[in-house]
């Protein structure tokens, strides 16, 4: 019987102690985390401006801006050219032709991609390019905890997926908890790729104008009026037409001579009727 308590109590303080080993490693393990988690915890700041500017020539402008970020090692990622008039009106220049006078503004757009090291000197490497600067604006967002996150996220999704690896059995529910995980897993990766290269390069948008500009252009008349034959030549030929509207009239009344005898003849008759009655 003694024998019997003392293997029990042997039994008792072993599991205790494994107990304690296992508590003793998670909290190791949550301690180890959470001091990598701090040490990873890298600086991820995302910088993004605008410019909006007066410039003398907004054709010039692009391609300086393009020859620009070409030299800083960042890229064009969309540009837009458009010109909407303000004002246009025709004048006449000659029998056939007119004049066209066109007052219009014409303005950019272009987004560009810089190093981020560099943004600051390409802002003011635009700000020489222009006449007058409207606004100037850049906003700097910190993504190093979001970063992090998805780091910590991404090793949680590899540890659970060798999880399931290690159960053996073949049902679908499984594989397809791994396949969900290791597309979260993906997922994950990319967001901090996108991170990593907003971090890397900076994104900038640049509005510029120029003043209104004036242009005039000869193009063909369009007013029919004008292409109309001279006064006496119409009226030689508005002539020959009366007299051919009056010949058609003519004949026109040829075809009706039994109403014309049958008026003759009421008109008579009541003129005598009349006379008699009289």
């Amino acid at each position: 019987m003694k024998r019997c308590l003392f293997c029990i109590a042997i039994v008792i303080v072993m599991f205790g102690c494994n107990s304690e080993k296992k508590e003793y490693a998670a909290t190791s393990e949550a301690i180890m985390a959470d001091s990598t988690a701090q040490e990873s915890l890298a600086t991820k700041i995302i910088k993004t401006a605008d410019m909006r500017f007066r410039v003398k020539d907004v054709q010039q402008t692009k391609e300086k801006l393009s020859s620009a970020i070409k030299a800083q090692g960042g890229t064009v990622v969309e540009f837009s050219i458009q010109s909407s008039i303000q004002e246009s009106d025709k004048v006449k220049y000659s029998i056939d032709s007119l004049k066209e006078i066109t007052s219009y503004r014409k303005e950019g757009v272009l987004i560009a991609k810089v190093p981020s090291e560099k943004l600051d000197d390409f802002t003011n490497t635009v700000a020489r390019m222009a006449v007058f600067v409207d606004h100037q604006a850049m906003k700097m967002d910190d993504q190093s905890i979001a970063y992090l996150a998805n780091q910590l996220k991404a090793q949680n999704r590899v540890d659970a997926v060798k999880q399931i690896n290690k159960v053996s059995t073949k049902k679908n529910a499984n594989v397809e908890s791994s396949l969900y995980i290791k597309d979260d897993y993906v997922d994950k990766k990319i967001e901090n790729m996108n991170i990593d290269d907003k971090v890397k390069f900076s994104t900038i948008t640049l509005n510029f104008y120029q003043d209104n500009t004036v242009n005039t252009l000869i193009v063909g008349n369009d007013n029919l009026y004008d292409y109309r034959p001279g006064f006496f030549q119409r009226l030689g030929l508005n002539i020959v037409d009366g007299w051919t509207i009056f010949k058609e009239l003519v004949l026109g009344l040829s075809k009706l001579w039994m109403l014309i005898i049958l008026g003759f003849a009421m008109f008579f008759g009541i003129r005598t009727y009349i006379r008699r009655s009289k």
